[in-house]
C-alpha cells in the first residue's frame, strides 16, 4: 500500500453495543478502495443502541479510531457513523408531479425529488435516510429510471428511515468529543446492504437480518433499494446473559463458552461432551457453575439447549417483522443474517429451518487491505460505510436553495442521491 498514491480519505466509526469499530481507507489511482488501517474495542457507554454514559462513549470513539489512525499511518478529521439505535423506524411515503405527457428528462427527476421533501413529515423525529424505492409512469410501478421515457404523471414511492433525535445527537456529541467532525449518521442497514448484498440480490429481493449485540435490524430490499425495515431489542447479547443466568456464571465467561463451545445446531454427542467453563490457565479459580462437575465443566447439550431457547425467541421476532412487511410468496426468496451474532456457529441452518427461506452469511465484501479479523460479518456495517461514503452522494445543501442543479447519480443510484436532497429541508 506504500507503493499507491491515495487520492481521497475516508474515516468511519461504527457504535455498536458489543464493540466500537473503526476504519481509515481511501482510493487509490485507479479507483480502487483500499483500506489503510482498522481497529475496534469492547463497547462502553452504549446499550441497545443508546448513549448511555457520554464520558465513556467518547473515550471508546476515540481509542478506536486512534487504533486505526495507527495501522493506517493517517490521521482523520471527519467521520461518517454507524448507527443501529435510535429507535430506527421506517415508512413510505409517496409523491406525483405532472410531466404532461413529454420526455422526462433528468432535470424533472431532480426536481420531482427536491420537491418530494414537502410531503414528509417526521413528526419531531430525525431524517436520517429518504430514499426513492421506485417510480411510477401513469401509475405503472416498479420503474428503476424512468428518463427517456414518456408520462403524464411522474411519481415516486421514497422510503424514509426515521430515528430519535435526542439519541442521535448524543451519538454524535460522543463523536465530537473525540475530536472529531461528524459527516453523516448513517442507518446501519444501509452500510451493511452495501458490504455484504449484492447488486442482484438487492434487485431481486432480500431481507438482510443484522444480529447485533443488542439490536437486530430486519431490512427488505426490493428493485436495487431499501423499501422497509424493523428493529427488534434482542440480540447475541441476550444469548451471553441466558448463559450466564442458566449457570450463574459471569459474563465474560458466557460470552467465551458462547463463541468458542456454542452452536445453533445440537448434535447426537452433546450430551457425552463436557466443556470446561473457566480459560485455560484459569482453573480453580471463581465459583463452581450450576450443573458443573467437580471440575467445574458442563454438559454441551445444556450450553446449546441454552442458545437455541434464546434463538428460538429472536426467530419468531424475525418471522414477524418478515410477515409486517409482507416479505412472503415470490418476493420473499432469500434471507441473509449478518452482524456479530451471526459469526455463531451453525446459524445459518438454525434460521432456515425457523424462517422456512433460504439463509445465508453476509460477509464483509473483499476490500484490499482489510485486516484479516475484520473479515467476518460483525464488520459488515463498519465496512459499508466507507462504502457508502465513497459513493460521494450530493449534498444538495451545499448547492444553495437558489441554486438549480442537476442532482447526479453516484455508485449508490438513486440512494444518495434524494437522501442529500431531503437533508436539505431537514
Amino acid at each position: 500500500m506504500a507503493n499507491q498514491r491515495i487520492s481521497r480519505v475516508f474515516g468511519a466509526v461504527n457504535i455498536g453495543s458489543f464493540r466500537i469499530s473503526a476504519i481509515v481507507a481511501g482510493i487509490n489511482e485507479v479507483g480502487d478502495m483500499v483500506v489503510l488501517g482498522s481497529g475496534h474495542r469492547a463497547s462502553q457507554g452504549i446499550k441497545r443502541g443508546y448513549v448511555t454514559d457520554m464520558a465513556a462513549a467518547t473515550y471508546a470513539v476515540r481509542d478506536a479510531i486512534d487504533r486505526a489512525e495507527k495501522m493506517a499511518d493517517t490521521a482523520v478529521q471527519k467521520v461518517w457513523i454507524g448507527c443501529s439505535g435510535a429507535g430506527l423506524a421506517s415508512r413510505i411515503d409517496q409523491f406525483d408531479a405532472e410531466i404532461g405527457g413529454r420526455r422526462i428528462e433528468q432535470e424533472d427527476i431532480d426536481q420531482l425529488l427536491i420537491s418530494a421533501k414537502d410531503v414528509i413529515q417526521p413528526d419531531g423525529r430525525m431524517v436520517l435516510h429518504a430514499q426513492p424505492a421506485q417510480y411510477r409512469l401513469d401509475g405503472a410501478h416498479g420503474v428503476g429510471n424512468p428518463k427517456g421515457l414518456h408520462a403524464e404523471r411522474l411519481g415516486v414511492d421514497i422510503h424514509i428511515m426515521l430515528a430519535d433525535g435526542a439519541p442521535i445527537r448524543n451519538l454524535t456529541e460522543a463523536v465530537q468529543s473525540a475530536h472529531l467532525e461528524v459527516e453523516a449518521v448513517v442507518g446501519s442497514p444501509i452500510a451493511a446492504g452495501q458490504a455484504c448484498l449484492s447488486p442482484e440480490e438487492r434487485d431481486l429481493g432480500v431481507a438482510l437480518v443484522e444480529f447485533g449485540g443488542e439490536v437486530t435490524n430486519v431490512a427488505i430490499y426490493e428493485q436495487g433499494m431499501l423499501k422497509d425495515m424493523m428493529s427488534i431489542p434482542m440480540g447475541s447479547a441476550d444469548i451471553t446473559d441466558a448463559i450466564a443466568s442458566a449457570f450463574g456464571i459471569r459474563r465474560f465467561q458466557a460470552e467465551r463458552l458462547k463463541c468458542v463451545n456454542g452452536s445453533a445446531i445440537a448434535s447426537p454427542h452433546d450430551h457425552r461432551e463436557m466443556i470446561p467453563v473457566n480459560a485455560p490457565g484459569e482453573e480453580g479459580t471463581g465459583p463452581i457453575a450450576r450443573h458443573a462437575d467437580d471440575k467445574n465443566r458442563i454438559p454441551r447439550a445444556e450450553l446449546i439447549g441454552v442458545i437455541t431457547g434464546q434463538l428460538g425467541t429472536l426467530m419468531e421476532e424475525v418471522n414477524k417483522a418478515l410477515k409486517t412487511m409482507r416479505f412472503t410468496g415470490q418476493r420473499g426468496k432469500q434471507v441473509v443474517f449478518t452482524g456479530g451474532g451471526a459469526e455463531l456457529v451453525g446459524l445459518a441452518d438454525y434460521a432456515q429451518a425457523a424462517i422456512g427461506k433460504p439463509v445465508r452469511i453476509g460477509r464483509v465484501a473483499q476490500l484490499s487491505g482489510l485486516a484479516e479479523a475484520h473479515v467476518k460479518p460483525g464488520f459488515s456495517t463498519l465496512a459499508g460505510l466507507v462504502l457508502y461514503a465513497a459513493a460521494d452522494p450530493v449534498d444538495i445543501r451545499a448547492l444553495g436553495r437558489s441554486h438549480t442543479s442537476t442532482v447526479r447519480l453516484g455508485k449508490l443510484g438513486m440512494v444518495g442521491r434524494v437522501y442529500q436532497a431531503l437533508r436539505e429541508y431537514f
